[in-house]
């Protein structure tokens, strides 16, 4: 497993730019927000978690798609059905080998873009705290998809729009708990949970229903 972890994260920063690829496409997305709202700084900060996380949320989606492609390519995907070890567990690292190539350098990269916003430190704070826990749902989540299109020719579009809308409620509750942590009558320990939850939800559902939609593509 830690030969894959390995061998994965090694494809995944290097597949199409990897990490690169989505902070640069991650700073575009939040960069041209204050063009388009205007130089109001009350607004961008107001706004500015939210941006944030839906800059996040497509950038994370990026490289989905690949997630299996390359498997699927050379014809390990094959292999990796009739291996001893359960195909859920190799599902998992990969997806963990995924989010630590694509997603974590969003992470990493939120406190600079959120200086942007003109977010003081808790909003940021707070920001990079809700993307650390939620954004593993996201690939997740994403698995199923990849999974689902791993056999399709032109996949990748497929991919984000299956789903964008299952990863509504990660962007609700991980906005949710970045503006309780601001707003002092709010209590941030609700959402920020709930968050956490569908994380740990994810992590489970996520990979069963990917290997279940690998083995039904290659019969």
């Amino acid at each position: 497993m830690t030969a894959l972890f390995l061998r994965d994260l090694k494809l995944s920063i290097r597949a199409g730019g990897g990490a690169l690829i989505g902070v640069l496409f991650f700073l575009t997305v939040v960069a041209v927000i204050p063009f388009g709202v205007g130089p109001d700084l009350k607004l961008l900060s107001r706004i500015g978690p939210a941006i944030v996380w839906i800059g996040a949320l497509l950038a994370a989606l990026l490289g989905l798609d690949r997630l299996f492609q390359a498997e699927r390519d050379d014809g390990s995907l094959d292999l990796m059905l009739t291996r001893e070890t359960p195909l859920v567990l190799t599902v998992l690292v990969k997806c963990c080998a995924h989010w630590t190539a694509t997603s974590l350098p969003l992470v990493i990269a939120s406190p600079l873009l959120g200086l942007f916003m003109n977010m003081d430190e808790t909003a940021i704070g707070a920001t990079a705290l809700t993307l650390l826990v939620g954004s593993p749902a996201i690939t997740f989540i994403g698995a199923v998809g990849a999974a689902v299109a791993v056999a399709l020719p032109r996949g990748g579009l497929l991919v984000s729009i299956l789903v964008l809308p299952l990863t509504i409620p990660v962007l609700i509750f991980g906005v949710s708990a970045t503006y309780a942590a601001v707003e002092d009558p709010v209590p941030f320990l609700p959402p920020f949970l709930i968050l956490t939850a569908l994380t740990l939800f994810f992590a489970v559902i996520g990979p069963a229903a990917a290997a279940l939609a690998l083995r039904n593509a290659s019969d």
